[in-house]
């Protein structure tokens, strides 16, 4: 989630303006910061790995020239976090300079098919490709905002893009799909953003970017178009009233549910994953012997419920395993021939890079997946993916747990592809059904919060939640426990409803809550009984299930309805959210702060 801040002014230098902007940015996350300016015809940079202060401070960044620049925040996604990864990226010859927020799909392709016109890069990024092509655009003697049109409408993907040319020195272009991005305009100055409060301080009157749209700011103010045809698009200013606090959480109470509602954009990322990475991992899990999924909390449940989907769709056998106990469990018997992939959200988790450091004294292939280009995980790896979910700012792990498990999905796809354990139809069903996640969590989003919120004031005096789930959803099961214990304190199990009869079920009684996670597919009969047996003996059913599943509904005290023909091998991802929402709202109704959970911290760095 890079920030973004680019301002035009009549007089005056800007890059003060510019380093004020981007730190009221911070909060989005990021590792390097950099500014251009165009001073006297002549396109100016600074940029390198590091804090706002410190790199401004190293390379006197705000003694830098000019009326018109643009700064940036970079969080890595291509790239390790360097100098040379940092923004802003410019063309062969210096004269564009391009900041951007978001993935690029097809970058490769389209470097391949710059490189092959002769085009130079320097870095390991996706954006670079954006100046390289506005610049073969511009060879056609068009203008810079009809060369990012074209630019745009070829590439795939998400995008927050800002444009500075020395060619044209007095205007700044910008565009959005996905990633936020919002105008600012006021007497002699007209500012964009990739949130309002970098503006707030200096403007109340905002135009909010939509998807697809294209605009040309001066100091005049602004132009819109839309990106595909071109049409001028007619949007006055709105005013703004909010506090800067309020404004870094885009009107949200708290982080955790700002991040919960980031769910289906940082899903829509993690499906834009570059083939080339997805093939060569793929390739090591076909390989191996034998494969261990490492990981620890949330990580280890999106693990769970990933050993589910390489069993049906890869026929892969997986061992899901927490990082703290996976030297003493199978440390002497992994070697040469075990694949270990390492799933951390931060790349820093102090057991899973033990578990790693083992693996590789005994040749163990280590393979990686985190959220942190330039982690130690991506150091160690012998090849990782980067899961594209953004910085995860509330301690209780939400984009992380619904990410990991897409990506997981993604690789047990081509993995069956590559052994051809499905047909082409399947293999296509599959694929389409994966694509249709984000939807269906905005939908969720939309449908349920009402309800759990209802859900939420009925439970919030209960002294003890059960979470019971069967087959896959036995996963979702335990990572909505975790969220209920993270940030509520209320004591909770989780497990595999068939293993209920094996201990949980002898402390049940009266109005305890038990919650159910209750999909469509092979384990609907087995939850019935399951749930038939909790009600037996006195527990408060609630369910969370198919709309209209009326053998479900009329066994339950509550029930949160979900879309219809979810798929029950990807059901934990939106699955999740209602439970994501009901610790929110329940530890809201307990007066605590959902984003500082007590003694929990972001990333365990310590034994």
């Amino acid at each position: 989630m890079c920030g973004i801040f680019g301002l035009i002014q009549r007089s005056g230098d800007v890059a003060p303006t510019i380093l004020e902007g981007l730190s009221r940015l911070e909060y989005r996350g990021y590792d390097s910061t950099g500014v251009a300016t165009i001073d006297n015809g002549i396109l100016k940079i600074r940029k390198d790995a590091g804090k706002i202060k410190d790199v401004a401070d190293r390379l006197h960044i705000a003694e830098m020239k000019g009326s018109i620049g643009i700064g940036h925040t970079r969080w890595a996604t291509h790239g390790a976090p360097n100098m040379i990864n940092a923004h802003p990226h410019t063309d062969q010859h210096g004269k564009i300079a391009v900041i951007h927020n978001g993935v690029i799909e097809n970058f490769l392709e389209l470097k391949q098919e710059l490189l092959d016109k002769g085009h130079n890069f320097v870095s390991k990024t996706d954006t670079e490709v954006i100046p390289h092509l506005i610049e073969e655009e511009m060879k056609g003697e068009v203008g810079l905002a009809e060369a990012t049109l074209r630019s745009l409408r070829r590439i795939k993907g998400s995008y927050a893009v800002c444009v500075l040319s020395s060619l044209e020195p007095n205007k700044i272009v910008c565009a959005r799909l996905e990633s936020p991005l919002v105008l600012g305009v006021s007497d002699g100055a007209t500012y964009c953003a990739s949130d309002a409060p970098a503006i707030r301080p200096y403007t109340n009157k905002v135009v909010y970017l939509r998807n697809g749209e294209l605009a040309t700011i001066d100091v005049n103010g602004y132009k819109i178009v839309k990106v595909a045809d071109g049409s001028v698009v007619e949007r006055a200013p709105e005013e703004i009233t909010w506090s800067i606090e309020m404004a870094e959480k885009q009107d949200f109470p708290h982080y955790m549910l700002k991040e919960i509602y980031e769910q289906p954009i940082s899903l829509r990322n993690s499906l834009r994953l570059q083939e080339k990475y997805m093939d060569l991992l793929t390739a090591f899990l076909d390989r191996g012997k034998e494969v261990f999924l490492v990981s620890a909390g949330t990580s280890q449940h999106s693990c769970i419920a990933g050993s589910y989907i390489f069993s049906q769709i890869a026929r892969l056998t997986t061992y899901p395993v927490v990082s703290s106990e996976f030297v003493e469990r199978y440390g002497s018997t992994v070697g040469i021939d075990s694949i270990i992939l390492a799933v951390s959200q931060s790349g820093e988790t102090y057991d899973t890079l033990k578990a790693v450091d083992h693996s590789r004294m005994r040749a163990a292939t280590v393979l990686g997946l985190t959220n942190t280009v330039g982690s130690t995980l991506t150091r160690v790896s012998r090849a990782y993916l980067i899961q594209q979910s953004g910085p995860e700012i509330g301690v209780a792990a939400t984009k992380t747990f619904t990410a990991q498990v897409l990506v997981l999905a993604q690789l047990a796809l081509r993995l069956a592809k590559l052994r051809g354990k499905l047909s082409q139809d399947e293999l296509d069903e599959y694929g389409a059904n994966l694509h249709k996640i984000p939807d269906l969590v905005e939908t969720v989003l939309e449908t349920t919060h009402e309800r759990v919120k209802e859900i939420a004031a009925r439970e919030k005096d209960s002294r003890l939640f059960l979470f019971l789930g069967r087959g896959i959803s036995s996963a979702t099961a335990m990572e909505g426990r975790l969220k209920l214990l993270e940030i509520t304190y209320v004591p909770s199990l989780a497990y595999p409803a068939g293993e209920s009869k094996h201990g949980p079920i002898s402390i049940i009684e009266k109005d305890t809550s038990c919650v159910f996670v209750c999909p469509r597919g092979e384990t609907h009969a087995e939850i019935i009984g399951s749930i038939m047996e909790m009600k037996a003996r006195g527990a408060r059913i609630i369910s969370i299930c198919e709309e209209e599943d009326t053998s479900i509904i009329g066994l339950s005290d509550e029930v949160i309805e979900m879309p219809k023909s979810i798929p029950e091998l990807l059901s934990p991802v939106p699955y999740i959210v209602p439970l994501q929402l009901l610790a929110y709202e329940l530890a809201i109704l307990k007066k605590l702060d959902p984003d500082k959970p007590r003694n929990l911290a972001k990333s365990v760095t310590v034994p």
